[in-house]
């Protein structure tokens, strides 16, 4: 679902509300980067759309909001009609000047993402110029099934994926049908290698520590001429990581990071050390003493159902953005 304001300008109202002008400071600089456009009510088109742009189609982790079999307070505000449904973490990458666009992660709701992007494109498109996945866990490649004999009958869409991953979906069913009927095209990624999609845009994956059952993992830069985004929505912890995330940020304008949960103990009863992420209270942390500038650079994705930064409205997200930080919301537009 398309915002009917931007994600930035949700920022600023909170900001507001709690009548802190270092955050108004704050999130005017991350207005310079950040944009996002409302519907036009009656075409269903995008006004002012960038020429080249990432937009956000899903923000959370791989069950979805609602999550199946939930009946805690967090998915009960869904099916009491508090609370809107929330698509699984998914970015779409779009050249309107060349008529091009990718995506990254083919989640399960794969459907309603590519129908959502549709409204964003110069014309309707729903075979993608590529897609490029980030590793093995259900909500990051899943929806690739959508694309076989049984569903949309895909022709040869290219799928990046790295060495383990890609040996993976060659040789194991049903992914492997998709190979086989050419469904899909599979291409191998190479840690650290770039990948130009035209004159202007280039996909760098670097891997990143996960629980890697069945694949590595990657996160991905993707640059244009003018700008660089950082993307890892999966990942352990900071310091597993053979990068320093602090040097990284830097070296890009918006950085989108996991924030699968908030805090250690969301999950009672559950070791959440089996489960190992930056917790958001973690991360906050360890970016406190960035400047703003560099702070709103940083914006949090792939929460679980359980996160208090899914809500509409909650302390939890008014105190990440009061920080300084930004939250993820569907239909966020980054100009590139």
């Amino acid at each position: 679902m398309s915002l009917l304001f931007s994600a930035v300008e949700a920022n600023q109202i909170a900001a507001l509300r709690n009548k802190k002008m270092k955050t108004l400071l704050i999130f005017f600089v991350a207005s310079l980067l950040l944009s996002c456009n409302s519907r036009d009510s009656s075409s269903g088109n995008k006004k002012q759309l960038p020429d080249k742009f990432i937009v956000i189609l899903g923000i959370v982790q791989d069950a979805g909001y609602p999550q199946i079999g939930c009946e805690k307070d967090c998915c009960k505000a869904f099916w009491q009609g508090k609370e809107e449904k929330k698509h699984i973490t998914c970015l779409a990458l779009v050249d309107r000047l060349t008529n091009q666009y990718w995506m990254f992660e083919a989640t399960p709701d794969i459907t309603s993402q590519l129908h959502e992007l549709q409204s964003y494109l110069p014309k309707q498109d729903y075979s993608p110029d590529g897609i490029f996945l980030t590793h093995a866990h259900i909500g990051h490649y899943s929806g690739l099934m959508q694309l076989g004999r049984e569903a949309m009958g895909a022709n040869a869409v290219p799928v990046w994926a790295m060495p383990r991953l890609d040996s993976f979906l060659r040789n194991n069913g049903p992914w492997s049908q998709l190979v086989s009927l050419h469904n899909i095209d599979l291409k191998k990624l190479k840690a650290d290698s770039s990948v130009r999609l035209n004159t202007t845009l280039n996909i760098t994956p670097i891997l990143v520590p996960h629980r890697d059952e069945f694949s590595e993992t990657v996160g991905y830069k993707i640059e244009s001429d003018k700008k660089k985004i950082l993307f890892i929505p999966d990942i352990n912890k900071w310091e597993k990581w053979d990068h320093n995330i602090i040097t990284e940020i830097s070296k890009c304008d918006i950085a989108l990071l996991d924030g699968t949960f908030y805090k250690n103990g969301e999950l009672p009863g559950r070791d959440m050390s089996e489960i190992p992420h930056p917790f958001v209270e973690e991360s906050m942390q360890k970016f406190s003493a960035l400047p703003a500038s560099e702070k709103a650079k940083i914006v949090f994705i792939h929460f679980n159902h359980t996160n208090p930064l899914l809500k509409k409205i909650s302390g939890e997200k008014d105190k990440v953005i009061s920080a300084g930080f930004g939250v993820a919301e569907e239909g966020m537009i980054i100009d590139l």
